[in-house]
């Protein structure tokens, strides 16, 4: 997705929440500052006219697993979650509040780590990115840097749709997601309230 198609939806996001964009920025320019590598070439690769699945972290996940085929995308913790059934996740997509040191043999593996920046995590982002050897890239939800994407989607999960839509796969299968789910805080309601709305965008209505 250009950003001048997502920008609209992501300003009405700070709106809702009353995040700072100028916060989302200095995030991006720090995440470019620690990454020394960029390996979208490598993650398109996984992702371009194939099967993807893309898993999210709902407690429904552990029953969904039989749905898996062809490419895996994990959002955050739910690489966990593959990967102590046997799963090691393609790609993983995460702000990093998920992030233990599972994260850390799965880049160690050759898992692509999607890593974004956002306000909130800078704290995150100094502590992981060292820690992460294998192949990573960069993403934020402000405008783009060199070496810094923005594919579209605000939560790790709709990100990740979001950049298998983008980077051309043949068909998404989604599961692990619960968009319905009361048994979270107003924050996170909201932003499950926001995920279905931008996954509706292209064509998921969930």
């Amino acid at each position: 997705m250009r950003f001048s198609d997502w920008e609209p939806h992501y300003t009405a996001i700070l709106e809702y929440f009353g995040f700072e964009r100028e916060a989302d920025e200095a995030a991006a320019r720090l995440l470019a500052d620690l990454v020394d590598r960029d390996d979208l070439g490598l993650l398109e690769a996984l992702i371009r006219g194939r099967a993807v699945t893309v898993c999210g972290n709902a407690p429904c996940l552990p029953e969904e697993l039989d749905q898996v085929e062809g490419t895996v995308l994990a959002a955050d913790a739910a690489a966990e979650v593959l990967a102590d059934h046997g799963i090691r996740p393609d790609a993983v997509f995460t702000d990093l509040d998920g992030a233990t040191d599972v994260f850390i043999d799965l880049s160690r593996q050759g898992t692509v780590m999607v890593v974004h920046a956002h306000g909130d995590n800078v704290p995150l982002l100094r502590h992981w990115i060292p820690l992460l050897p294998g192949p990573l890239v960069a993403t934020t939800q402000a405008a783009p840097l060199p070496h810094v994407h923005n594919f579209g989607g605000f939560t790790d999960g709709d990100r990740a749709v979001f950049a298998a839509d983008d980077l051309g796969a043949a068909q998404i299968r989604i599961i692990g997601f619960d968009l319905a789910d009361k048994n979270v805080d107003p924050v996170k309601r909201g932003k499950l309230y926001w995920a279905g709305e931008l996954l509706r965008l292209i064509g998921h209505d969930i």
